[in-house]
């Protein structure tokens, strides 16, 4: 069995120290508090420790007394508790001390932490408050300069604005990766509600197209099932052999509406291994057909067609449906011995009018204006066409479906 040379199970030390960050954000997010008791008792043993000549070593001022230095220490690490809820509060409290310490010239290095609650300003607050902390960070130092002055004042002044820049610094640096972060948190969390949104719109859609046909299929074949019944069984006392025809057609539309449905059905399947029905939709070719089964059902239709028919497939197959939709309608609601035109006029411009009448005793919207209408409308409305539907004007008895397609525009 070979070896893993050591170098390649090594962990990196850049995800080593990734993993420690992470796993530090984690606590201080859990508890916060816990984190900001550890950091300032650090920073006040620190302070304690360099109570015991450390301070002196670079203090201006030796005869300053112990217990006014062990006082300034404590105000100078103890308000680091709540430097993060309330930095702005936290640098006035130490302002005090910082001008104690300046005016007495103790000089304590306990002092330089104010330079961590300007960072907190930066990342917190409005970047306008700076000008009043670089106020209050520099007065010490000014006041050092004036009271204790040692060699060139830019001795004194140069090392603290230049920590004071590199504290803001870095904070404008945090707060400006926080920001962005942020944003990209916004936009995936937008994204994602954008995605939801398309997919339940994308869905919709989808559910209503499948009940458009759905409702053409099974609505057109039941009534022209229904009126070849009805004809059925009052010839069956007096012609057997056209009740056998009518049983006969009933036989084939229910053939031919069963092929139409498992297409559908097919295209719902989960198994994409199964192999999909190829039988492409119904177009004006198949108009003749349509029309011998609603003559079949008891309905004389009347075709009449103007033009040229050439057209793309899916407006042909949109015609074809709102024929078969108005026709149904007509099955259902104009009653006995009603008459249907349909005329198709092509125009050579590629406009398409459709007008489907007939001579039943008509309706008002609120009767008719179902699901086969609106479907009727969306299908028209996919190609940017107008469709009209109401009773026939006065004297003219029944109902007329009236239908534009503009011209059809280039790919």
């Amino acid at each position: 069995m070979d070896r893993v040379p050591e170098e390649q199970t090594a962990e990196p030390i850049t995800q080593y120290l990734q993993r420690t960050v992470q796993w530090v954000r984690a606590v201080d997010r859990r508890r916060p508090l816990l984190w900001d008791l550890h950091l300032t008792a650090f920073w006040t043993t620190a302070a304690l420790i360099d109570l015991y000549g450390g301070w002196a070593r670079i203090t201006r001022n030796p005869d300053v007394p112990e217990g006014l230095v062990l006082v300034l220490s404590l105000a100078l690490t103890a308000p680091l508790l709540r430097r993060r809820a309330h930095p702005r509060t936290v640098l006035l409290m130490m302002t005090p001390a910082l001008l104690v310490n300046a005016w007495t010239g103790a000089l304590l290095q306990a002092a330089l932490l104010h330079l961590l609650v300007v960072f907190h300003i930066t990342v917190r607050r409005p970047l306008r408050s700076l000008w009043w902390v670089a106020v209050v960070s520099t007065a010490p130092v000014v006041l050092t300069v004036l009271r204790h002055p040692r060699g060139a004042a830019d001795e004194d002044l140069g090392p603290h604005l230049m920590s004071l820049l590199v504290a803001v610094a870095i904070g404008v640096t945090v707060r400006t990766r926080r920001d962005h972060t942020v944003a990209l948190e916004d936009r995936a969390h937008c994204l994602e509600v954008e995605r939801d949104q398309q997919a339940r719109l994308a869905a919709a859609a989808e559910r209503t197209r499948i009940a458009r046909e759905m409702h053409d299929i099974i609505g057109h074949n039941l009534s022209v099932i229904t009126g070849l019944a009805d004809g059925g069984r009052y010839a069956a006392a007096k012609s057997p052999e056209r009740a056998a025809q009518a049983l006969d057609a009933i036989a084939g539309t229910s053939r031919q509406a069963l092929t139409e449905l498992r297409r559908l059905l097919d295209v719902l399947r989960d198994d994409e291994s199964a192999p999909a029905d190829l039988t492409p939709q119904p177009a004006l070719a198949d108009l003749d057909r349509l029309l011998d089964g609603v003559r079949r059902a008891g309905l004389p239709v009347r075709a009449t067609v103007h033009g040229d028919p050439v057209i793309s497939p899916g407006r042909q197959l949109t015609l074809y449906r709102v024929i078969q939709e108005a026709l149904t309608n007509t099955l259902k609601h104009a009653g006995p011995d009603a008459t249907a035109g349909v005329t198709l006029s092509y125009a050579t411009s590629g406009a398409v009018t459709l007008t489907v009448t007939d001579t039943g005793r008509g309706g008002t919207p609120t009767t008719t204006s179902g699901r086969g209408l609106t479907g009727m409308r969306e299908r028209t409305a996919l190609y940017g066409g107008t469709l009209e539907a109401g009773p026939r004007p006065h004297p003219e008895r029944g109902w007329r479906v009236h239908l534009r397609l503009p011209e059809e525009s280039a790919p």
